[in-house]
């Protein structure tokens, strides 16, 4: 079965930085896009980043441009999220998804994305 596991998280300080893996199993890796996504008490989940299978392509939430970079390691089966300059604004529940259909390019939209893992706390505070 399908499993994701994060791992990194952590209290980091205004400025910064963190970065966290998702290892994955159970379905062939490099063939889907993956995504990191979080949400904060009170608020919705939303998409921070994502990268296509062969991670010629990313996207990222206006948010989180220029200070986070998702990566993938295919020969792993992990995905990464450096982030950097981090916020208190961006303190989170992160969590990964994996894609809902092979070959596709990355997305924003939630709904593109089938399995979730149980996350792990970013805590952005001095």
């Amino acid at each position: 079965q399908v499993q994701l596991v994060e791992s990194g998280g952590g209290l980091a300080q205004p400025g910064g930085s963190l970065r966290l893996s998702c290892a994955a199993s159970g379905f062939t890796f490099s063939r889907y896009a993956m995504g990191w996504f979080r949400q904060a008490p009170g608020k919705e989940r939303e998409t921070v980043a994502s990268i296509s299978y062969y991670g010629g392509s990313t996207y990222y939430a206006d948010s989180v441009k220029g200070r986070f970079t998702i990566s993938r390691d295919n020969a792993k089966n992990t995905l990464y999220l450096q982030m950097n300059s981090l916020k208190p604004e961006d303190t989170a529940l992160y969590n990964c998804a994996k894609g809902r259909a092979p070959f596709a390019s990355a997305s924003g939209y939630l709904t593109e994305y089938d399995y979730w893992g149980q996350g792990t706390q970013v805590t952005v505070s001095s």
